[in-house]
């Protein structure tokens, strides 16, 4: 299909040209002598009807009287006349009579004529074919078939500086050094000219930059446009070239393009040198060869900018387009220097071929720089320095103005980071503060945990873990998570998790203590003031267990938490038979336990979503991942820590990944000491004469004194005040334990006793007599315990520690969130 289909009927010929033109010969009386075919598709007479007939009938009344002088006319006239249409209307034309010489002496005019609109069109296109010529802003020229140039309009004569010594020269000796900047075409100019002269095909709208001959120091940008010429017979005469210098477009389009560009790129990161590298990576190359930010080094660690510094001492450079990349060194500017200068008013300032500035390593080929100051509403937060290197052009008004508006939003972006930095390490100080700092070392079991926390850009998570020692040498184990990011999420955990632990201190069995637990944060999530506004609706997830070393049987239950995975002492692994309950604050269903015997040595993994749950892969892959590492569990604590979390996926870690491995160990019977006594208060004495014989045998003689009261006093009240017999258990363990169970339900009571009073006086006792004391319930009754303190030169004898701080509890808690 023809891409013009109206180029046909394009005709720069002249109406009056005798090929076109309507044309009669008249004779000296005004006789039609000569009748042409235009003349008759002009008026509608035939030739039959008009040869040798008066011109009277052709011509209306106010155009006769003219017609006889204008036949004697000795010279070429041309007039505008009325002329009459064989059907009767008028056609006002354009008449040329031209004088004939004739061989017999008679006068003949010969009389060409033309509508007078079809004239004046054609005058108006010969007068747009001038305006090309002389006056338009679009640059023609003309190449012939050798690509040389034979013709160029006056815009072409001023970019050239004179295109008559161009003329017979290829297109390449134009713009020595210019490029095409299309993307769909070659970027050799004479390729595109070669292709449009061969295929007929034109190639219009290409964009092409160079400098001119005429402006050899400022660079410019043409819109190109490429035609074939042929000439009557359809052969190639050459082509013609249009070029409009769209410079200042084309470089408005670029600012605009480049602010869309950092709205959506610049700041989005929360990381100041993330956002210095964006401002960087946005303003290459279209505005400058290279951007430099200089920071104070408070604002780069999240702290406010100093206010009582001198402006341009004690900056920080940050160099390359990527965090990855990025150098820093130290600079400062002496007062006089327009970086100091721009940092103490606020405002920009371009420098052409700057001096050297100590402490600036300054390149020897910038010719010219923008200094801008990072600004926010309350301060200045540093200096970024635009740089042209290749460029020689300085910054333009509208060039500086850009760049203003490019380091405005980078300021804002490292203003926003610099608050987010400051908030999420003041969350990750919290937050570590709520988790455990000392872990006490049981004899029940090993452990050792990680906990990596998110990627600064997530923020700090909820994840907490704990490890509770519980009354008859048990413990307790708890892993949980509050669902989000931030403040809100560690100030919820730190709570949580006192929360826990000071119901496992109550000796509430797992089920029972989640379920209060429940209770409480169905509570907090309630609205305040009856105001319509929550105080933080929440998703809490929870595991607690407890194991007990005598025994060897563990008791979990879980709200919502992933059961935790138990390698046996064999290497075998398997999953928790536990279904988790729904997650706290729902209060929709129980939480029910789950019993396990453990053999000695197995391995327990509590463990939070962000060791297990990747992007990329569904969480049973992450949990079988952990499962393979446990069957190393053979293996140190510490080293099955470290192998799991080499396991994780790399890149940064969306979510808080806590891991807390346990490795159980039984109570060796010589250590535990059982007696069933029947309620007859002469068992006290007994109780007492076996108490004395172990502690001879575990060699706490020293004790002896302490404990036989402590034991009179607690298998005392268990004889008075419940029904059937009570059993002594004495456990020899970081402290010594002397535990009374019984069948009653009720709690004793402390209190103090009257001088007159009888009774009263033994719980008060053993509370000043034993290091801690308390009751547990069970399904047949309760227990009273106490434990008692073993001196320490006793625990050397034994190899015992009672306690090690946090480090020495095989443990590690990653300040980073990425691996």
């Amino acid at each position: 299909m023809d891409r013009f289909p109206n180029a046909a009927n394009v005709d720069f010929h002249s109406p009056l040209d005798p090929s076109k033109a309507a044309t009669a010969v008249l004779d000296d009386k005004g006789r039609v002598v000569g009748w042409g075919v235009s003349a008759q598709r002009l008026l509608g007479h035939s030739p039959e009807e008009a040869l040798g007939r008066s011109t009277a009938p052709l011509l209306a009344p106010t155009s006769g009287r003219r017609l006889a002088a204008l036949c004697k006319a000795h010279q070429p006239r041309s007039v505008v006349l009325d002329l009459r249409h064989r059907d009767g209307h008028t056609v006002r034309a354009a008449v040329t009579f031209s004088p004939l010489s004739h061989r017999d002496g008679a006068a003949a005019v010969v009389m060409t004529a033309a509508e007078l609109d079809a004239l004046r069109g054609w005058e108006a296109q010969l007068a747009m074919l001038q305006a090309l010529a002389t006056e338009s802003a679009v640059g023609l020229t003309i190449f012939d078939t050798e690509m040389r140039v034979v013709w160029g309009n006056v815009s072409t004569d001023l970019e050239l500086g004179g295109v008559a010594q161009y003329t017979g020269r290829s297109a390449a000796d134009l713009f020595p050094e210019g490029e095409f900047i299309s993307r769909h075409h070659p970027p050799d100019e004479e390729q595109v000219m070669q292709h449009v002269l061969t295929t007929g095909e034109p190639v219009v709208g290409m964009h092409y930059r160079g400098r001119a001959p005429a402006d050899p120091v400022r660079e410019h940008v043409w819109s190109c446009s490429y035609h074939r010429l042929l000439d009557a017979r359809g052969e190639p005469l050459g082509l013609f070239e249009e070029s409009l210098d769209i410079t200042d477009r084309y470089r408005a389009q670029e600012r605009l393009s480049l602010l869309v560009r950092a709205g959506k790129r610049v700041g989005a990161s929360l990381d100041v040198r993330r956002t210095a590298a964006e401002l960087a990576d946005v303003a290459v190359p279209q505005l400058a060869d290279e951007v430099l930010v200089d920071l104070p080094p408070a604002v780069i660690e999240g702290r406010e900018p100093p206010t009582r510094s001198a402006p341009g001492h004690g900056l920080l450079r940050m160099h390359g387009r990527a965090p990855e990349e990025f150098r820093t060194s130290p600079v400062s500017y002496p007062p006089s220097s327009p970086q100091a200068l721009s940092l103490a008013t606020g405002r920009c300032i371009a420098d052409t071929y700057p001096a050297e500035a100590p402490g600036e390593p300054w390149s020897t080929e910038s010719r010219s720089s923008l200094f801008v100051p990072l600004l926010t509403r309350e301060a200045v937060l540093g200096l970024a320095t635009f740089r042209r290197t290749s460029n020689p052009d300085p910054f333009g008004p509208e060039e500086q103005a850009l760049a203003v508006e490019l380091t405005e939003r980078a300021a804002v972006g490292i203003d926003n980071a610099r608050q987010y930095t400051s908030q999420h390490a003041a969350a990750l100080v919290l937050q570590r503060s709520l988790l455990p700092r000392h872990l006490p070392r049981q004899s029940a079991v090993d452990i050792a945990y990680r906990y990596l926390p998110a990627d600064s850009r997530v923020g700090v998570g909820g994840d907490w873990f704990d490890v509770i020692p519980l009354s008859g040498a048990r413990v307790g184990l708890t892993v949980g998570d509050v669902v989000g990011h931030g403040m809100h999420a560690a100030a919820t955990m730190g709570r949580l998790r006192a929360t826990v632990r000071t119901l496992a201190l109550l000796d509430l069995d797992p089920a029972e203590l989640l379920t209060r637990l429940d209770d409480l944060v169905a509570q907090e999530s309630q609205p305040e003031g009856g105001d319509g506004l929550s105080g933080g609706a929440m998703v809490v997830t929870c595991l607690y267990a407890i194991y007990d070393p005598v025994s060897g049987r563990c008791v979990w239950s879980s709200a919502g938490h992933p059961p935790p995975i138990v390698a046996d002492a064999n290497g075998s692994v398997a999953m928790s038979a536990l279904t988790p309950g729904p997650p706290l604050g729902l209060g929709v269903l129980p939480y029910e336990n789950v019993e396990l015997d453990l053999p000695d040595g197995s391995v327990l993994a509590f463990f939070t979503d962000g060791v297990v749950e990747d992007r990329g892969q569904d969480i049973d892959s992450g949990i079988d991942r952990l499962a393979e590492v446990l069957t190393w569990q053979r293996c140190p604590l510490e080293e099955l820590c470290d192998r799991a979390l080499s396991a994780l996926p790399p890149g940064p870690q969306v979510d808080d990944a806590t891991l807390l491995l346990v490795r159980t160990r039984r109570l060796d019977a010589e250590r535990v000491a059982d007696l069933e006594l029947p309620s007859d208060p002469a068992m006290v004495a007994h109780a007492r004469t076996l108490t004395e014989s172990q502690l001879r045998a575990w060699g706490l003689s020293e004790l002896s004194f302490t404990a036989e009261l402590v034991v009179s006093e607690l298998v005392t009240n268990g004889i008075r005040y419940s029904t059937g017999p009570v059993v002594l258990r004495l456990i020899r363990d970081r402290c010594l334990l002397c535990e009374v169970s019984d069948s009653a339900h009720t709690a004793p009571h402390l209190r103090r006793a009257r001088r007159d009073d009888e009774g009263g006086r033994g719980l008060f006792l053993v509370a000043q007599m034993s290091q801690r004391w308390g009751t547990r319930y069970t399904s047949s009754g309760k227990t009273i315990w106490a434990e008692l303190t073993i001196p320490k030169d006793l625990h050397r004898d034994q190899g015992q520690v009672t306690e090690a701080p946090l480090s020495a509890a095989r443990g590690t808690v990653s300040g980073t969130g990425a691996r």
